[in-house]
């Protein structure tokens, strides 16, 4: 029997189908992603900030995947219960949470104990949008600007409350912020989220609030409310006329919603790629920018790098924020 003939080349060929069999593998595993149905928890209640957003954008990321979108809310205890399920689930890119800075730069200062690290335990893969609060006072407050509303809080110390969606939450630490710059002694009142804060503010249980505008539009087109500032770097272009915080005498504030998508820790890099393509692509639709445009949101669709940078920079701003409000959970 003749014995066969292995030329070079063919040794070289043969080492490359080797060398290419799992990367192949891989590109042909990432190209069907996803191949079943991928949940995003909204750590919150229906008709909140966070689930507004995806709402509005999940038509075109489902459009994109070609698969269903399953909206999870599971909320309770200021995102912790939403969050945990996140980060306990399978890392294999059907498992995602629609985190806000409370999730991922709050909550580990506020609480002694989460059940979950920010940090350790998610993966960022998007900063989906961004949003302003309006400080917004009840209309039987007898003022008609920012300039007033000091005035009025600091000839009654005490006497004038806020509301807001939680110990910990943003509109907490934005407006004790907001008690530090201006020396306002007005008293925290806490809600269970911004479907109770709202019917609070318009009933006149509190007096003053932080709000995203899908949540207070309706009632300041009515009267109902007043907005006196933005928490915004810069004016927003749905209220031009409201000025913000920074410019009415506290250079730097700035407190905005970070609306973003996070995975489990471990998720594979590709999936989280095909992910962030899909949310980037459904912020630049025209149906969507046109509506957020109508509720005051800024689309984003961020690279996961860019998120992870955002994140940081709000992680050294919650931590200061909370030590300067001396607000701590044992749990």
């Amino acid at each position: 029997m003749k014995p066969r003939i292995m030329y070079p080349h063919a040794f070289i060929y043969a080492a490359l189908l080797l060398a290419c069999a799992p990367v192949c593998a891989q590109q042909k595993a990432d190209q069907s992603y996803p191949v079943r149905p991928v949940r995003w928890v909204v750590p919150y209640a229906a008709g909140g900030l966070p689930d507004t957003i995806v709402r509005v954008a999940a038509p075109k990321v489902l459009e994109d995947l070609g698969q269903q979108l399953v909206i999870d809310n599971r909320g309770g205890a200021g995102g912790i219960v939403g969050s945990e399920i996140v980060a306990r689930a399978a890392p294999d890119g059907y498992n995602f949470l629609v985190a806000d800075v409370g999730q991922l730069a709050i909550n580990q200062f506020v609480y002694s104990k989460l059940p979950y690290n920010p940090e350790k335990d998610f993966k960022p893969v998007s900063l989906i949008a961004t949003s302003v609060l309006y400080l917004v006072v009840n209309n039987s407050v007898p003022v008609k600007n920012f300039g007033e509303l000091v005035a009025l809080a600091k000839s009654k110390p005490g006497q004038l409350n806020y509301g807001s969606s939680g110990i910990g939450s943003i509109h907490h630490l934005s407006t004790e912020a907001l008690k530090s710059a201006f020396g306002l002694n007005i008293v925290h009142v806490p809600y269970k989220g911004t479907g109770e804060t709202i019917p609070a503010l318009l009933g006149g249980q509190v007096a003053i609030a932080y709000a995203a505008l899908p949540s207070i539009e309706a009632h300041i087109k009515a009267g109902r409310v007043r907005p006196v500032a933005v928490s915004s770097i810069k004016r927003s272009a749905r209220m031009s006329e409201v000025p913000t915080v920074a410019e009415l005498g506290s250079p730097g504030y700035e407190f905005t919603p970070l609306i973003g998508l996070v995975a489990p820790a471990g998720t594979p890099p590709a999936v989280v790629a095909r992910m962030s393509r899909a949310i980037a692509k459904a912020m630049q639709a025209p149906e969507v920018t046109q509506r957020f445009s109508q509720l005051d949101i800024e689309p984003v669709g961020s690279t996961p790098e860019e998120y992870g940078r955002r994140l940081r920079e709000a992680v050294k701003k919650y931590a200061e924020a909370v030590k300067f409000s001396g607000t701590r959970i044992d749990n």
